[in-house]
This record gives structure tokens, sequence and C-alpha cells, in this order.
């Protein structure tokens, strides 16, 4: 990965992460890494574990953001949060996922939190 596409990344994950803050989600981990892959986010939104999917594009709004969240991605996802889950001794917690598109345009932010954007999917 570039350089310039990891300052994008990372300025979208400030932006998501803020945003979700201010919606009352509780910030338990960013960047999660295991042997199984990453997650951007890890939250509580009351009594919910929610591990957050953010992608964030410039110049082509948010529908772009939006649909590189595939099948193979939501695979690799629930696998990490299978294994966060059972790790941190979570596996009777309800969990969701929830993605967070970026659209970066001309200096302004636009984003759009999807809420339970998918279910389990190994």
């Amino acid at each position: 990965m570039t350089f310039r596409r990891q300052q994008l990344g990372k300025r979208g994950e400030d932006i998501a992460k803020e945003a979700v803050t201010e919606m009352g989600y509780e910030m338990v981990a960013r960047n999660y890494r295991c042997p199984l892959g990453e997650v951007d986010l890890i939250a509580r939104d009351g009594d919910t574990l929610v591990f957050i999917e953010i992608k964030t594009r410039r110049g082509k709004g948010l529908a772009g953001a939006k649909e590189a969240v595939g099948p193979r991605k939501r695979r690799q996802l629930s696998k990490v949060a299978l294994y966060y889950m059972k790790k941190e001794g979570f596996l009777g917690q309800k969990a969701r996922f929830d993605v967070v598109a970026v659209g970066l345009e001309g200096g302004r932010a636009r984003l759009e939190v999807i809420k339970d954007a998918f279910e389990l999917a190994l």
C-alpha cells in the first residue's frame, strides 16, 4: 500500500472514530490485528459489541466506499470477530458489524454509518 493510500485510510479512520464516538459508541480497540486478519475499530454500543469496517474514498462519493465490503471481506471480518470474542471471553455477547463509509471530496468529508451492515459470514 502506498504512503498516500495509508494517509487517506488513517484520515478516514480518524473521521469515522470521531463520528461513532459522538453517536455514543465506546471505543474498545483500534486496528485490532490477529492471525486471521484485522478490523478497523471495535466498540460498544450499549450492550452490543460492534466490529466496524471503515472504507474511505476520495472523489467517488459514498457509494464506492459502501460497495467495497464484499463477500470475501465479510468472511474475513467474521473470522476476526469470532477470534476476538473467543480470546476475550465474549462468545455470549451480542455483536454486530457496522460499516462506515467516508467520502472525501474537495477537502470536505461525507460520512454514512451503516449499522448492522451484514450478518456473520463464514
